[in-house]
């Protein structure tokens, strides 16, 4: 029951603080983990066993796609009473496919999981940073003898990659992505296609070597996160989407792998934060907001939060995080932050430099008025009462706060 919580209106930061660090448990992925795997599986049925989305033709069954679980479900380790956590992510590359950045020299080498034949897309530079496009490069094939690939037939380098996705009728597409719907679980998960790149971009050089005041990430994180290399996903700036020939041709960077490994570095005060902002905006129905030109894009997204979280994690020390923890404290201190960005019109991206992740638009000035309004004591009021409360209804028996 809501009434079986009591609280003080001057120690509602501390009553959160102390639920949230005692509820939120550790995930368990003996449980979790194994159904989520299960929607990787799923995913051929999805598609002919002859043609492909992207229009290619199957000649052989040992092509196929590799699955990979990204965004929240492989960001948190933690499990709280309610979750920010939607659709499941999965993004998926096929083995007979890979991107290299523009310059680079074949690969002779090639883990076991690609296929014998892969056709080798160069990543060029477009206008607008962080994203790109692919041009044909050349059809490696794998020696049977000694396992090296080889580079045997050259494309013409000044066809671009054109994608034409197409969509069985039953499916959503928003931004690179594909929703689909489990028709025995009634589960959603959003399916996203991608090339696999294995090198770290040139775009985002700069990101390995910066100078770090507190050590986040360690430089054993940062060489994991390197060595992952990156994907590129079919989808055009915003600026570009209604250009015929960009719509198609255009591809974003993406870092999902870097993200899962860096997020599963954070403590567990740093994921509840993130856990905090996210159930905030998730409620609140701040990335439905679109902007005014009538397009339906929407002014931030979830991965504004998520860069707003890395990047605390980086600059802020980590006395800031573990000296007299009040994660309602820090959350609003972030969402302030995030407001500067809004009204500044700048959001800098994690790994790209001079890549923008906010697009001027009035919009975006009212809601940094509004987030840069929040208080320390509304924000813990607020979380009491869509929060607690909501746990209270949960297991009205035995929860209490006092």
């Amino acid at each position: 029951m809501a009434d079986s919580v009591v609280v003080d209106d001057d120690n509602d930061s501390k009553i959160v603080t102390k639920f949230l660090l005692s509820t939120c448990r550790l995930l368990q992925t003996s449980i979790d983990r194994p159904r989520v795997a299960a929607m990787c599986g799923a995913i051929a049925a999805t598609v002919s066993p002859h043609d492909d989305v992207l229009g290619r033709t199957r000649v052989d069954d040992e092509v196929y796609r590799i699955p990979l679980i990204t965004g929240s479900n492989a960001e948190f380790y933690i499990q709280p009473m309610l979750s920010c956590v939607g659709d499941v992510d999965i993004m998926v590359h096929g083995n007979d496919r890979l991107a290299i950045p523009y310059g680079y020299p074949p690969p002779t080498e090639l883990p076991a999981e690609f296929y014998s034949h892969v056709r080798v897309y160069e990543i060029i530079d477009s206008e607008y940073p962080g994203y790109v496009y692919l041009k044909w490069s050349y059809l490696l094939a794998e020696d049977s003898d000694t396992g090296k690939y080889n580079a045997i037939i050259t494309y013409d380098k000044s066809q671009y990659v054109v994608t034409n996705l197409r969509n069985p009728p039953e499916v959503q597409r928003h931004g690179p992505a594909a929703t689909y719907v489990s028709t025995k679980t009634a589960e959603s998960y959003d399916h996203v296609y991608c090339d696999r790149c294995l090198s770290w971009p040139p775009q985002a050089a700069d990101w390995p070597t910066r100078h770090r005041n507190y050590d986040w990430p360690d430089s054993a994180t940062v060489d994991r996160v390197v060595s992952n290399g990156c994907d590129v996903v079919h989808v055009a700036h915003p600026q570009c989407r209604q250009d015929e020939w960009m719509s198609k041709c255009q591809h974003r960077l993406s870092f999902s792998r870097a993200e899962v490994v860096l997020l599963s570095r954070c403590m567990p005060v740093q994921q509840i934060v993130y856990h905090i902002l996210r159930f905030f905006v998730k409620t609140e129905r701040l990335t439905d907001i679109a902007d005014s030109t009538g397009s339906g894009r929407k002014i931030f997204s979830n991965y504004h939060i998520k860069t707003l979280m890395l990047w605390a994690c980086e600059v802020k020390p980590q006395r800031w995080w573990t000296d007299d923890v009040d994660v309602v404290r820090m959350s609003t201190k972030l969402l302030h932050i995030f407001a500067d960005w809004l009204k500044n019109k700048l959001c800098p991206h994690y790994f790209v430099n001079n890549c923008n992740l906010i697009n001027s638009t009035v919009f975006s000035d009212i809601i940094a008025s509004q987030l840069m309004s929040i208080t320390e004591s509304w924000l813990s009021t607020w979380f009491v009462n869509n929060y607690l409360r909501k746990c209270a209804q949960l297991c009205p028996d035995s929860f209490t706060l006092v």
